[in-house]
């Protein structure tokens, strides 16, 4: 089984320019990601796809470039696109998919989704927040009765998908175009690990979490 993490990169960020290279905790941003992918020793091969050869001088030891299209950069590009081209390139039969704005996953999280999907009991992992609170949607209740209110405890769990970590088969990709599979592991994260830094709020709030366990 070839393990091949990837991740993708711009440099020319819309929200916040340059947030990938922005340093979080004393290093650019893009390396908290990159150095837990190596310390898990989960991947034979670990590349950063982007358009901009800059982005050499900040990856880490034992991180490959490689150089994608720039009609990549667009705002237009999604996942399908973007993975399609790299997977083209460098084929295997897991991919780890992660993102730079998502600098506080953990290792072990990162060999629990692997060790997940490696296992054949799952076809994909991805982490995710547990929403177990009382919803609303139109003016009417989601997820509980209305007329027989329970304990929140009692309310069944909504889960949100966070950009932290993905780890799926070659074949999911080939059969549904994405990278959650039909019998995906879902990975509950703590609030420090759901951190996905978009706008200057969201990099002011991880500086924040340097450094604190939550």
């Amino acid at each position: 089984m070839k393990i091949i993490a990837i991740m993708p990169i711009k440099l020319n960020n819309e929200r916040l320019p340059g947030k990938n290279v922005m340093v979080l905790g004393g290093k650019p941003l893009l390396q908290h990601q990159l150095e837990a992918v190596r310390e898990a020793n989960v991947a034979d091969e670990i590349y950063v796809y982007c358009s901009n050869e800059a982005v050499c001088e900040y990856l880490p030891q034992k991180v490959e470039f490689l150089k994608r299209s720039q009609h990549l950069d667009l705002p237009t590009s999604n996942f399908s696109q973007i993975f399609e081209a790299f997977s083209n390139e460098k084929p295997a039969d897991v991919y780890i998919y992660v993102h730079a704005t998502a600098p506080f996953i953990s290792v072990e999280t990162i060999k629990e989704c692997v060790n997940a999907v490696l296992s054949g009991e799952f076809d994909s992992a991805f982490c995710a927040v547990k929403i177990q609170d009382f919803l609303w949607k139109d003016g009417e209740p989601l997820n509980f009765d209305a007329m027989n209110i329970p304990r929140s405890q009692d309310i069944e769990p909504i889960y949100r998908e966070t950009s932290g970590v993905y780890v799926f088969t070659n074949d999911v990709f080939k059969a549904y175009r994405r990278r959650i599979g039909k019998k995906p592991y879902i990975k509950e994260v703590s609030f420090k690990e759901a951190v996905d830094i978009n706008n200057p709020e969201d990099f002011k709030l991880a500086e924040a979490m340097v450094g604190i366990d939550l």
